[in-house]
């Protein structure tokens, strides 16, 4: 009788984790808190309003009405999977965006980051990286063995954050959709449960207060405490564009 090969790596003592249930989670500079009409919708529009470039890239959107956006809200708000989050920016004391899990499979260990839209207001600021930050540690905690982040993939800005927060290129999707009528090539990237402890701490160091002078600017960069954690580096990052997408 032949040996038996394996294959594949045994996953040992796991257990499939909870889903998540919309609880807030509080960070020192941001709260996350589920996303609903009453609360978030106003507040919200008015902050994209400054720029509606923010909609580029995303399945849905421009809203140019306030009820607009507060009929999208109401649309997802609720909803398990997605389920979407308000980012409220604690030094602004404002909601200034977004984001959802998504894509949650529990029995397998996987959940996405998705659908974050950040206002022009809360784009690159401390509350948006802990958010982001907040997100991962729950996933993490919560026993998921790994958490994604899709993007278009002439989302340059959005491939550069997902390196950023310490999310491992994966490779290009060709043709992987098509939203508001055009090809969509996506971008993927991941982080799994064995980089978390390297990228927690990665995290702390760079949201602790000594990291940040008199006028917020940052000492350390949170890339380059990041980068180390990386398996793989996006390529398309090191051009000064990509190739065009692919027309279907």
């Amino acid at each position: 009788m032949s040996n038996i090969r394996d294959i594949n790596a045994l996953v040992v003592d796991w257990v499939p984790p909870d889903t998540p249930r919309g609880n807030v989670l509080e960070g020192t500079v941001c709260r996350l808190e589920p996303l609903s009409r009453k609360t978030h919708a106003d507040a919200i529009h008015k902050e994209n309003s400054a720029d509606d470039g923010i909609w580029d890239y995303m399945a849905y959107g421009p809203f140019p009405k306030a009820n607009d956006y507060a009929d999208w809200v109401e649309s997802v708000e609720g909803g398990t999977d997605p389920l979407f989050y308000a980012i409220y920016d604690k030094e602004r004391r404002a909601f200034g965006g977004v984001a959802s899990f998504m894509r949650i499979s529990p029995e397998v260990g996987t959940i996405e980051a998705g659908n974050i839209s950040f206002s022009p207001a809360l784009q690159r600021t401390r509350a948006a990286s802990e958010a982001m930050f907040l997100m991962m540690q729950w996933a993490f905690k919560a026993g998921y063995r790994r958490f994604e982040w899709k993007c278009n993939a002439s989302n340059l800005g959005s491939r550069r954050a997902a390196q950023r927060l310490g999310l491992s290129y994966e490779g290009v999707f060709r043709q992987a959709l098509v939203v508001k009528g055009r090809n969509r090539d996506t971008a993927w990237f991941a982080a799994i449960d064995s980089d978390w402890p390297a990228l927690e701490t990665a995290f702390r160091k760079w949201l602790a207060p000594d990291n940040f002078d008199a006028a917020g600017r940052q000492k350390l960069r949170l890339s380059d405490l990041t980068k180390p954690v990386l398996a793989a580096h996006d390529p398309g990052l090191d051009q000064t564009a990509l190739r065009p997408a692919s027309r279907s």
